[in-house]
């Protein structure tokens, strides 16, 4: 797919980078003169160094041929306006990085419903590690009504217990075991060992229940 990225600061060129490796074109799009030089040096992408709210420099990023826009700057004003530029080229996807959560609304207004704040999805992340010790990793899913836990599990009385006779359960299913650096689909004659770490998908009021099953 032909992307083009506005920002060339730690959000814009990290996403970069990963769109990158998954084999996109990427165009990358900045004011700023060092931000472009660190991202030319960093990128196998055409790095463009203007003004994204102006229209000479997005058709300079064949923007009318872009499968996908993303407004990643750091300012949430310059997002908006580049964003309502770029539906005049009817863009099929358009993904909008905001700053201050309270702005999501004005995004939403104009017709731009992909809307992410990184700063409020790192501290919701955190603030779930920091009240879940035992949870190795987690993924929330959907609109926050369920979730994807990494879990080691210590519970003794789950050692040698088979997947087929605890999972599927209606409040969750265990994904995946974790081997070394393998990871398994479990089916129902595979076993639980002490300490293997599980992929857990589970609905969101039945995560403590899952915690104590394989952790207590």
């Amino acid at each position: 797919m032909h992307i083009v990225v506005l920002g060339a600061g730690r959000v814009g060129l990290n996403l970069s980078i990963f769109l990158i490796s998954d084999g996109h074109d990427v165009i990358v799009i900045d004011h700023d003169d060092d931000l472009c030089s660190d991202a030319a040096n960093e990128l196998d992408a055409l790095v463009i160094c203007g003004n994204g709210t102006d229209k000479k420099i997005l058709e300079e990023a064949n923007i009318k041929d872009a499968d996908i826009f993303v407004a990643a700057t750091g300012n949430d004003e310059v997002n908006l306006f580049a964003c309502i530029l770029v539906k005049n080229y009817d863009v099929p996807k358009i993904f909008a990085r905001v700053s201050d959560p309270s702005h999501e609304e004005v995004f939403k207004t104009i017709g731009i419903e992909s809307v992410v704040s990184p700063e409020l999805t790192a501290a919701s992340y955190l603030e779930k590690l920091i009240n879940r010790p035992k949870i190795a990793d987690l993924v929330v899913i959907g609109k926050g009504n369920a979730e994807l836990l990494d879990i080691s599990v210590t519970n003794r009385k789950m050692f040698g217990v088979k997947i087929s006779d605890i999972s599927p359960n209606k409040d969750f299913i265990i994904s995946a075991i974790h081997e070394k650096d393998d990871v398994i689909i479990p089916d129902e004659s595979t076993t639980l060992q002490e300490g293997c770490k599980i992929s857990v998908l589970v609905k969101s009021h039945a995560i403590k229940k899952v915690e104590d099953m394989f952790t207590a």
